[in-house]
């Protein structure tokens, strides 16, 4: 594959800085075979636009999948892609990625796909910190296969497998990144698709696992699932942008703050009970500490007033699986004798003829 920068193989993608892509070069034309309506046509959009703006060539991108309807995302970018099996594509994006670091490599999968039966390579990748990307679509079903429940579906939620409602509570994302001691996460709702491309580019910029839940809507199996967030009349009251160094401001007059109440958020009124611009947190993305950032990326599910975060939540740095295994072989080949080969290796060492004899 052919390179559009000069650099050493521990150092990543690079940027084909002699070159400009429009979204339409990451579309291979192939036919969208998803549901007219489906959420899933917004972040096909936001990744090729997000692709473009990154600026990495077509040719150095990889595109890996599991098994949904997320996952047919491949069979429509004009990039390498590999659709793999169900709940695998963490340790294959993993392999991808260590065997070839100058490559980008994009995982997309669902909420069934990488919160079931592909859970533990979930917080296994992250764990390991591989400098890859995982697009997590989140409609809170199991579409492909006809709406069952899945990890992510809420305490009570009735379908074709929970008839009753489901006696479980769900996964929150958020809460396994930071569990697995994830580096980066971030979120947004398909409907703000502007977001969710910034979401993704911020991912690529960052040199780790990337995790983007992407709030998705499945308009056959689970219609509605995000409307309390996504409907226009209440996303500005029922969510929150988050960006570094910025005030957590949010509300359609953007007189809605976020303050610390002793050891959880609070929701106030800027102007009321006392409360000024000054009281209201700033963002801080880079903070090491995953205490505030958990809290923020679940405080939706705490019941009360406070909204969905969106944005990037958290953006730390940390060692790179792939880059630093690299290093090392770097390091190891680099004290190997001039003139070394595997073939070499092999003729030294000591063998045996049919009949038995050693010889050396």
């Amino acid at each position: 594959m052919k390179l559009h920068n000069q650099y050493t193989k521990a150092e990543g993608p690079a940027v084909a800085e002699d070159r400009e892509f429009a979204a339409k070069d990451f579309s291979n034309g192939s036919p969208v075979k998803w549901c007219p309506g489906c959420g899933d046509y917004a972040v096909l959009s936001s990744l090729q636009k997000a692709m473009a703006e990154i600026g990495v060539a077509p040719e150095d991108v990889a595109v890996i999948s599991g098994i949904g309807c997320s996952s047919r995302l491949p069979y429509y970018m004009n990039t390498y892609g590999m659709h793999t099996i169900h709940g695998r594509a963490a340790a294959i994006a993993t392999g991808v990625k260590v065997a070839n670091p100058n490559l980008s490599v994009w995982i997309m999968s669902g909420d069934g796909d990488s919160l079931a039966i592909g859970g533990n390579h979930f917080i296994h990748l992250i764990r390991r910190n591989v400098d890859l990307n995982l697009v997590l679509f989140n409609n809170r079903i199991y579409g492909l296969t006809k709406g069952q429940y899945s990890p992510t579906s809420p305490r009570g939620f009735k379908s074709k497998s929970s008839p009753f409602g489901t006696v479980e509570d769900p996964f929150i994302p958020g809460e396994l990144v930071f569990g697995a001691r994830g580096t980066f996460f971030a979120r947004s709702l398909e409907v703000e698709m502007e977001l969710l491309k910034e979401c993704m580019v911020a991912g690529h910029n960052h040199r780790g696992t990337s995790v983007i839940e992407a709030m998705t809507n499945c308009v056959i199996f689970n219609n509605g699932i995000h409307k309390v967030y996504s409907d226009r009349e209440v996303r500005a009251d029922k969510t929150i942008i988050l960006r570094h160094g910025e005030k957590m401001v949010y509300g359609k007059d953007k007189n809605k703050g976020l303050v610390l109440d002793g050891l959880t958020l609070k929701s106030v009124t800027i102007g009321e009970d006392g409360y000024t611009l000054d009281d209201v947190l700033v963002h801080d993305a880079h903070t090491p500490s995953p205490v505030l950032h958990s809290m923020l990326a679940m405080m939706h599910e705490t019941g009360g007033d406070l909204p969905l975060a969106m944005g990037v939540i958290r953006d730390v740095e940390g060692p790179a699986y792939d880059l630093e295994v690299a290093r090392q072989m770097e390091a190891e080949v680099a004290k190997l004798p001039e003139g070394h080969s595997f073939q070499n290796y092999l003729g030294g060492l000591a063998g045996w003829d049919v009949k038995g004899k050693t010889r050396s």
